[in-house]
């Protein structure tokens, strides 16, 4: 088995350029340190930095779960992105994830004022429900589906996250905002 760590020597310059090389390469991140300090074992220390490449990009939303534990309004927003541009009888509405962080008590009750208005009976996503390796797809199950509020695909929402998964689904999304100034149609997966 391959060290999964690698060691490297001073690597000066621009951190900005260096972590968007990083990123470029698909890797996760940086660990910084100052130059005169040392590694202590088990202790955190602020002469050390670990510096994670996000990456952002707009999805559509599809839908919410209802809500869980004390949050109130809805639990969850799925999104997902069109698999092609143009014209949406030619392009697949497809499920990226569900988000579930990133909001305020306020946001998710002006979001969900704001979803009712654009309620469907019908899911918007071509390929929900799916299984991938036996396993219901980010949990949504035939019985979850019949839980789950559907929206017309109007809405467009700024995302945060880590990484796309290997079956193409977000790793860590947060959700930042609504884009009120972009069309549905023209949301695609960008990497």
């Amino acid at each position: 088995v391959a060290d999964p760590l690698r060691f490297s020597g001073e690597i000066g310059g621009d951190a900005k350029s260096l972590l968007a090389e990083v990123k470029r390469r698909g890797l996760e991140g940086l660990i910084g340190k100052q130059r005169d300090s040392v590694y202590e074992p088990g202790r955190r220390s602020g002469a050390w930095i670990k510096l994670k490449c996000v990456n952002e990009q707009e999805f559509v939303i599809g839908g919410f779960t209802p809500p869980g534990g004390s949050r109130k309004h809805f639990g969850a927003i799925l999104v997902g992105y069109y698999d092609s541009k143009g014209k949406e009888r030619d392009s697949r509405l497809l499920f990226a994830g569900k988000v579930g962080s990133g909001f305020t008590a306020k946001s998710l009750s002006i979001l969900h004022k704001k979803f009712l208005g654009e309620a469907r009976d019908d899911c918007p996503f071509a390929d929900l429900p799916s299984k991938q390796g036996g396993k219901w797809v980010q949990g949504i199950t035939p019985s979850m589906m019949r839980k789950i509020h559907w929206v017309n695909p109007v809405f467009v929402a700024q995302i945060k996250f880590a990484e796309w998964t290997r079956d193409g689904k977000l790793r860590q999304p947060v959700f930042l905002g609504l884009r009120e100034d972009k069309n549905s149609s023209s949301v695609v997966r960008e990497a």
